[in-house]
């Protein structure tokens, strides 16, 4: 049990380091949680920075999640009769936790959704492109990078109900419905992280992002 925890607490704790308020603060002088919508986030940042600054973020907070899975599959592999998707698992919504909750900078972090993509194609790599690409088409076709992500969101859990190849741990004999708690979980945290948005979006009132800038 004691080596969940440790899994646990060392993804939380990559999640607390947040980019976005360091990269602010570094590039521009100033928390990005004290701009825009108030959000520590790559969206927040290309609104309040630039587009530098919001690619530098995003690729750092996508590497949170490549970066928890990747410890907890190297710790499954090295301690024998343990149970390496749920180190996975635990890894996965600890890093997102951290991310939202961050120790380091007042527990007021970003919605979770760059560290989720990392964790879902380092979970498994087709489920994680797809719910990409479903994101994307949405954005682009509504301008609302909120509904992209909540959409996408709920899209996981019901991709594995009917994937069950791919998982970067699968135990031989299992489907993929295995991760079927664990996605509706990162699904739910998502979701709460978005809930102001999701008020938004439904009173018409959602800010969208401009295409051009």
């Amino acid at each position: 049990m004691i080596v969940y925890i440790i899994m646990a607490v060392i993804a939380y704790l990559i999640g607390s380091v947040n980019f976005s308020v360091i990269f602010s603060k570094k590039l521009a002088g100033f928390d990005v949680r004290e701009k825009g919508s108030g959000n520590a986030g790559a969206t927040n940042m290309l609104r309040s920075v630039g587009k530098k600054a919001a690619a530098i973020t995003l690729i750092c907070d996508i590497l949170k999640g490549v970066i928890s899975i990747g410890i907890a599959m190297i710790v499954g592999n090295i301690i024998k009769d343990s149970n390496s998707e749920l180190f996975v698992q635990i890894a996965g919504i600890a890093v997102i936790i951290g991310h939202t909750f961050p120790i380091f900078f007042g527990f007021k972090g970003g919605k979770g959704v760059a560290t989720s993509l990392g964790v879902l194609l380092m979970s498994n790599w087709q489920i994680g492109l797809i719910c990409l690409v479903f994101a994307l088409v949405l954005m682009i076709l509504t301008r609302m990078v909120s509904l992209g992500s909540c959409a996408a969101a709920v899209l996981f859990p019901v991709l594995t109900l009917f994937i069950n190849d791919n998982y970067t741990i699968l135990t031989e004999g299992k489907k993929g419905n295995t991760y079927f708690i664990y996605s509706v979980i990162l699904a739910v945290i998502v979701l709460y992280n978005h809930r102001s948005n999701i008020k938004r979006m439904l009173n018409g009132t959602e800010n969208k992002l401009s295409l051009k800038k």
